[in-house]
């Protein structure tokens, strides 16, 4: 299969894309390298896939890149570029989240309408479409209420891909992740600030009473999850966590 993988220099990015081209698939990836962490992270991600065949890098904004043309001959579409940030969704910076969370993906579902190829458009939705869960555990049927930012942004562009799977048939499949960890996690995500302050043997920031729970959801089980999506069969149109 031919993929395309945006998002591909980030850290989930990045681990799909070595899954694909380990199982023989093409991979073009697209990255615009965002200033949200520093880009030496990025790079670091890419180090395995810069020189392996069947890999191309698109260096680009999905807001302005010509898609058509990049989505010519792509089997599966594995959408996993968005901004990232609770917090910093607030205020301002949103303009950056309606951006890149929902008229990227927007561009790219259009595009996706006229892709002859394509068998499979894979979104990397959110758990922040629930917002603050009133029963446990989570399940897909349960009330999606975004209390930040950033969590309406990803619900709304997963709304456009059920739009656009039931207006024009484009085979969307919409994942909502529960916070991901593993190597190459961002740095500003709480494994990463945990260990480097157990190296350092520096202070951590404890938000709250530190009596909250969470899922996390280990890097390859996410992967693995993305490359079932795009094989399953009678998922298209569906939510799955």
């Amino acid at each position: 299969m031919r993929c395309l993988v945006t998002g591909v220099a980030g850290f989930i990015g990045s681990h799909l894309a070595e899954r694909l081209l380990a199982d023989g698939h093409e991979v073009v990836g697209v990255d615009s390298f965002t200033d949200y962490y520093p880009r030496a992270f990025k790079e670091a991600n890419l180090q395995g896939l810069r020189d392996a065949p069947g890999f191309e890098l698109l260096t680009s904004d999905l807001t302005i890149l010509p898609l058509d043309a990049v989505l010519d001959g792509v089997d599966w579409i594995f959408h996993q570029a968005a901004q990232a940030g609770v917090r910093a969704s607030w205020g301002q910076q949103f303009d950056i989240y309606t951006s890149c969370n929902i008229t990227a993906t927007q561009r790219l579902l259009e595009a996706a309408v006229h892709a002859r190829n394509l068998k499979r458009f894979v979104y990397a939705s959110s758990s922040s479409v629930y917002g603050d869960a009133e029963t446990l555990p989570v399940t897909v049927q349960a009330l999606t209420r975004p209390v930040s930012p950033y969590g309406v942004s990803k619900l709304a562009a997963e709304h456009l891909c059920t739009l656009y799977w039931k207006s024009y048939r484009v085979p969307t499949v919409s994942l909502r992740y529960f916070t991901v960890y593993g190597p190459r996690q961002r740095p500003d995500m709480a494994f990463h600030k945990f260990g480097r302050a157990l190296l350092t043997n520096a202070p951590m920031d404890i938000y709250g009473d530190a009596g909250q729970t969470r899922d996390f959801t280990y890097v390859s089980d996410i992967v693995e999850a993305n490359i079932r999506a795009a094989q399953a069969e009678s998922v298209t149109g569906l939510v799955f966590i």
